[in-house]
C-alpha cells in the first residue's frame, strides 16, 4: 500500500497541468525566490487592527503574507509597472487569476470591475493636467495612466503605470487614520477611488479655463489687422483631449456604482456608504466632461462660421471693386476698336467727357455699394 501512495504522489503533479486549457500558470514560479528583488515593487507592508508593521523597512510579498495571521490583517503591496516574470511571483504568492494579471501587466485598460473567485480585480485611468504656457494646435492637455487594484480578503496590490500619480502620499494620508485603514483591504480600495476621482475634478477645473480661453479668443472682436476667429486647430485638439479625458471617465461609472449599490463580501459595509459620495463626484465630472465635449462642438461650429462669413466679405469687396473697374474696361474697350467713323473722336471736348463719365460712374457705384455694407 505505500508503494501504492507513492506511485500516485509522483503522477498526480504531472496530470495536474494537463487538465487545464493551455499552460499552466506561473509553471516556472521558484517560490523559493525572494520576491523583493523585483525592481517593481514600491512599497509592502503588513497592517494590524490599521496600524503598519515595521514602519521603516519594506517587506517582500512573502514575508508580507507570512505575517498576516489574524482577522483584521493584510497586506498592501504597491508595484510600478511590473514585467510579467517581476509579477509571476506575487500572482503565484496570493493565487490572482491569470487573465487579471494579464492585464495588469499589458495596462492600456478600459476602467472595469471584475470579481475572480475570492478576488476584484479594479482598473482605474487616472487623468493629469499638463502644464502649457499656450495653447497650440499641438498642446498636450491631459495625460492617462492607470492604476489596477487587486483587493483579496487579507490582502491589497495596486499596479500602477504611467510616470506620474504616484500613491504614496495616498498610502501616507491612510497610515494616519488607523480607524479607517482597520477597516480592510476595501478601505485602500475606497481610498484609491477617492484619489482618482480628486483627480478628476483637478482636471476639470485645468480644462474649463483653457476652453475659456478658446472661447473668448472666438467670440471677441479681432484686433484692427489680425486675421479674425481663432486657429481652429487649438479647437479641434482641445476636443481631441477632451474626448481621451471622457473616455477615462465614463466607463468608471458603472464599477462605482455597483461598490455602492451592490453589498459584497470582500467591501466593508460601512466602507460602501463611502462609495456613494465617490460615484456622486464622478457623475458631476461625467457631466462637466460631457458639456466640454459640447461646448467645443459649439466654439468649433461658430469658429467655422465665422470663417465663412470672413471669405463672404472678402468675395463682395473683391466683386464690388470688380463691378467699379468693369466701367473704364468697358468704355476703353468700346474707344479702343478704333472705329473711322466716331463723332466723339473729333470733338474737341470729347476726351474729359468720356473720363468724367468714367469717374462719376465709378463713384456712384462705390458709393452704393458702401450703403449696402459690400465696402
Amino acid at each position: 500500500m505505500s508503494m501504492i501512495r507513492d506511485l500516485r504522489a509522483a503522477v498526480r503533479p504531472s496530470l495536474r497541468p494537463s487538465l487545464r486549457k493551455g499552460p499552466a500558470p506561473y509553471a516556472d514560479y521558484d517560490s523559493t525566490r525572494d520576491a523583493s528583488a523585483s525592481s517593481a515593487v514600491v512599497d509592502c507592508a503588513v497592517y494590524r487592527q490599521g496600524r503598519r508593521l515595521d514602519r521603516t523597512d519594506c517587506l517582500t510579498p512573502h514575508e508580507a503574507m507570512l505575517r498576516v495571521r489574524g482577522e483584521g490583517d493584510f497586506a498592501w503591496i504597491g508595484l510600478h509597472e511590473p514585467t510579467e516574470e517581476e509579477f509571476a511571483g506575487i500572482a503565484k504568492e496570493f493565487g490572482l487569476h491569470p487573465l487579471a494579471v494579464e492585464d495588469a501587466v499589458h495596462a492600456h485598460q478600459r476602467p472595469k470591475l471584475e470579481r475572480y473567485d475570492d478576488t476584484l480585480f479594479t482598473v482605474f485611468k487616472t487623468i493629469h493636467y499638463v502644464e502649457h504656457a499656450e495653447l497650440t494646435a499641438t498642446s498636450e492637455v491631459v495625460e492617462t495612466g492607470e492604476v489596477m487594484c487587486f483587493t483579496g480578503q487579507n490582502f491589497v496590490i495596486t499596479v500602477r503605470h504611467g510616470g506620474k500619480g504616484s500613491l504614496r502620499a495616498l498610502r501616507h494620508r491612510l497610515q494616519e487614520d488607523p480607524d479607517l485603514l482597520a477597516k480592510g483591504p476595501s478601505a485602500v480600495l475606497h481610498a484609491l477611488a477617492d484619489h482618482v476621482v480628486d483627480g478628476y475634478l483637478a482636471v476639470a477645473d485645468a480644462v474649463q479655463d483653457d476652453i475659456d480661453e478658446v472661447e473668448i479668443d472666438v467670440f471677441s472682436a479681432p484686433a484692427k489687422g489680425s486675421p479674425r476667429g481663432t486657429d481652429a486647430g487649438r479647437i479641434y485638439q482641445l476636443k481631441r483631449e477632451v474626448l481621451e479625458f471622457k473616455r477615462a471617465v465614463a466607463p468608471m461609472l458603472r464599477p462605482l456604482q455597483l461598490l455602492s449599490e451592490r453589498p459584497m463580501r470582500l467591501v466593508d459595509p460601512d466602507i460602501q456608504k463611502y462609495f456613494r459620495d465617490v460615484a456622486d463626484h464622478l457623475a458631476r465630472v461625467h457631466e462637466q466632461v460631457t458639456g466640454f465635449d459640447e461646448l467645443l462642438n459649439s466654439i468649433l461650429q461658430a469658429n467655422l462660421a465665422q470663417a465663412a462669413v470672413a471669405q463672404n466679405e472678402d468675395m463682395r469687396k473683391i466683386t464690388s471693386w470688380a463691378a467699379i473697374i468693369a466701367v473704364p474696361t468697358a468704355v476703353c474697350g468700346v474707344y479702343g476698336m478704333n472705329f473711322e467713323h466716331m463723332p466723339e473722336l473729333g470733338w474737341k471736348y470729347g476726351y474729359p467727357l468720356v473720363l468724367g463719365v468714367i469717374l462719376v460712374t465709378c463713384f456712384a457705384i462705390h458709393r452704393s455699394l458702401k450703403r449696402n455694407g459690400w465696402l
